[in-house]
């Protein structure tokens, strides 16, 4: 009767899907989101605005200009739901050739076994350890030496005694990040506010005010080439400068010749010098005619393009330029330098096909499907690109790919958007909104609730993992009440929908989260590097609770942690020392102590074991037990025994993937490949 029920209310409710039961509906579209008297409709008016809408089309004009990617990419791609679902007139996806022996498996069978002063599984069975076997590039045994026997007694084995005196975890696992755009971003010359890790030198120390900024800018044109060479910088943080930007004179007066191009950290506001505007072809008559694109009294360009419409104007050629195939290579390898040197061993990318597949496919393959690869990746599918190449075929796409995974390159899953950025503060907030409404208004990514709903609906009733990228309370509820009316529909069990960021959330969201079965995928930098800034625009309340995590935890919600990159920099030891203590990086304030987790282990959860089930691949990484991939990390000391406050400060010594072991000094040389 029940399950008649549903599917009779499921019928009455249409295509929409809004009511779920009789005594509640779901309140997609959450009345309580901000409205600001005279303010435009909300939906559907931005595109995300990660660097995604800026690669695609600078990727086309690199084609364009090149002539050397292979597959067709469609011009000015947007990232909604396509109305036609027809499928499009392109070439077959070419998988690439992935090595037949995967990362650590050797063809004479001997055993490797790795001793350490104490081996943490995260199996709570068998949950310590000193030594584990390795066959293959898999876990054989774990436990002390002698419980090694029954295999050491029976076939040959190798003792590797080097971290005898170390701690062994399993490989942390990124939840969430994007290396290909993010390894171009962090590459390149930094402007960031906070300190920012280079895996080949010193941190960058962040500029905390325009003059740091400006004698930075200063050092950039002096190292410069030419005088006329683009210096495109990554980082500027014009809300943690509160509002501080950066004019065409400032800049006109660090160089009148060298293109001078400041990519702000909220990837939709760039500002540029008299130069850059010249040599880029911006003219009076673009500028008047472009959204958010900046002008002085005579008309002309002031060098601020603020939105995704206004940065296309000016970036597009600036990164054309940049993204050759040898660029691309030595960006991504410089991201894989800093997931090995922070202990990663598998990396969830949450944009597959977001940039370009044959460009994504052809770096992935040469960086994580080599012998030499430091970590593993798990691609998750675009949803609305995929149906933008594949149309009707797009699911099947999906699926194929999956099929034909492999164990250093696999796919699993599909992501949707909800709501806007968290650092722009575009995110969607409910009810009172932002303080102040007239420069913040919240932006959803759909035309409208039915749309998001639709372009969700096939990949749930064909057994997909979600994820959504949701910030606001806005955000997080139409996706709580879009996951209610998909249940409702098409009732499922262990279907990992997954609440990527989760920033600004409240505790009814919370246990909504819970009873839906859902887990979060959470970015703990929006506590330690935003609270701080954002209290001025959302209450101390409400920036202080960002990132919800033992609230969550306490009901056995599943929540991992992430970076975003290049939101945040990959690093797990430092997002656990956020998970635990929650202190502002400006203040110093520990904020909203009781969404501490105070228990280090459950922390350390959070980037391994319950990252992997995050990503739907417990079964082969997270933990180490026999049968999983034999992915370790080396570390100094244990999270778990040391003074919470130094948990960030623990030294990587060393990766292990599929029995390989990496020492972090390697990685350190640009030449490590």
């Amino acid at each position: 009767m029940r399950r008649t029920a549903i599917i009779a209310i499921a019928l009455f409710v249409g295509t929409a899907a809004l009511d779920a039961h009789e005594a509640h509906k779901p309140r997609i579209g959450a009345p309580n989101q901000q409205t600001p008297s005279g303010a435009p409709e909300n939906w559907g008016t931005y595109c995300v605005t990660e660097l995604a809408p800026l690669f695609r089309e600078a990727l086309a004009l690199y084609q364009t200009n090149n002539q050397m990617l292979a597959q067709p990419y469609a011009k000015n791609f947007s990232s909604k739901p396509q109305k036609n679902t027809k499928k499009p007139n392109i070439a077959p996806l070419v998988l690439p050739k992935i090595p037949m022996t995967p990362v650590g498996k050797t063809q004479d069978g001997k055993i490797q076994v790795f001793i350490a002063k104490k081996i943490v599984t995260m199996d709570p069975g068998w949950p310590e350890a000193t030594a584990v076997a390795v066959r293959d590039g898999r876990i054989l045994s774990v436990g002390s030496f002698e419980d090694l026997k029954p295999w050491l007694d029976r076939f040959p084995y190798e003792v590797d005694r080097r971290f005898e005196d170390k701690v062994i975890y399993p490989g942390f696992v990124e939840a969430h990040t994007h290396p290909v755009m993010g390894g171009v971003a962090l590459s390149l010359p930094p402007l960031t506010y906070y300190s920012l890790r280079n895996p080949y030198g010193p941190d960058f120390p962040g500029v905390k005010n325009k003059d740091e900024m400006l004698a930075k800018l200063k050092e950039y044109v002096a190292a410069a080439k030419s005088s006329d060479e683009t210096i495109l910088t990554w980082g500027y943080d014009s809300v943690a400068m509160g509002g501080n930007t950066p004019t065409k004179a400032d800049l006109d007066k660090i160089s009148p010749t060298n293109p001078l191009i400041l990519w702000d950290v909220s990837e939709h506001f760039i500002f540029t010098n008299s130069a850059a505007i010249k040599k880029y072809g911006i003219t009076k008559d673009t500028v008047a005619k472009t959204v958010g694109a900046g002008r002085d009294a005579n008309g002309d360009s002031n060098g601020q393009f603020l939105g995704t419409e206004a940065a296309k104007l000016i970036m597009l050629k600036p990164l054309a330029e940049i993204l050759s195939p040898e660029r691309g290579l030595y960006s991504l390898r410089y991201i894989s330098a800093l997931m090995q040197q922070a202990g990663i061993t598998t990396a969830g990318d949450l944009f597959y096909g977001g940039v370009n597949i044959n460009l994504e496919d052809s770096l992935v393959k040469t960086v994580f499907g080599s012998d030499s690869a430091k970590a593993r990746i798990v691609h998750v599918a675009d949803g609305a690109t995929f149906v933008g190449l594949y149309g009707d075929q797009a699911i099947q796409r999906a699926i194929d790919l999956r099929k034909n995974g492999n164990e250093n390159i696999m796919f699993n899953g599909v992501k949707f958007y909800a709501d806007d950025a968290f650092l722009s503060l575009g995110m969607q907030l409910e009810w009172p909104g932002y303080i102040n409404s007239d420069q913040y208004k919240g932006l959803f990514m759909y035309n409208s609730k039915e749309d998001f709903l639709k372009a969700m609906r096939p990949w749930w009733r064909s057994g997909f993992q979600i994820h959504v990228h949701s910030n606001g309370s806005g955000g997080n509820q139409i996706t709580l009440d879009a996951l209610e009316a998909l249940q409702a529909e098409y009732p499922r069990f262990n279907h990992r929908f997954a609440f990527e960021h989760f920033g600004i959330s409240t505790t009814a969201q919370g246990r909504q989260v819970k009873a839906l079965g859902a887990l979060v995928s959470t970015n703990p930098y929006y506590v330690s590097e935003r609270a701080d800034i954002n209290a001025a625009q959302i209450g101390t309340d409400r920036a202080s609770l960002a990132s919800r995590m033992a609230s969550l935890v306490n009901q056995d919600v599943v929540v991992a942690l992430h970076s975003d990159t290049p939101v945040g920099v990959p690093s797990p030891l430092l997002e656990v020392w956020i998970a635990v203590n929650r202190i502002g990086n400006l203040s110093g304030k520990v904020h909203a102590p009781y969404e501490r987790v105070l228990d280090p282990y459950k922390a350390m959860k959070m980037v391994t074991v319950d990252a992997a089930y995050a990503l739907g691949i417990e079964d082969r990484v997270g933990s180490i037990e026999t049968g999983k991939f034999a992915d370790f990390v080396v570390l100094d000391a244990d999270p778990q025994a040391v003074d919470p406050l130094k948990i960030k400060d623990i030294g990587v010594v060393a990766t292990i993937l599929g029995g390989k072991p990496t020492l972090t000094s390697e990685t350190r040389r640009k030449d490590w490949n």
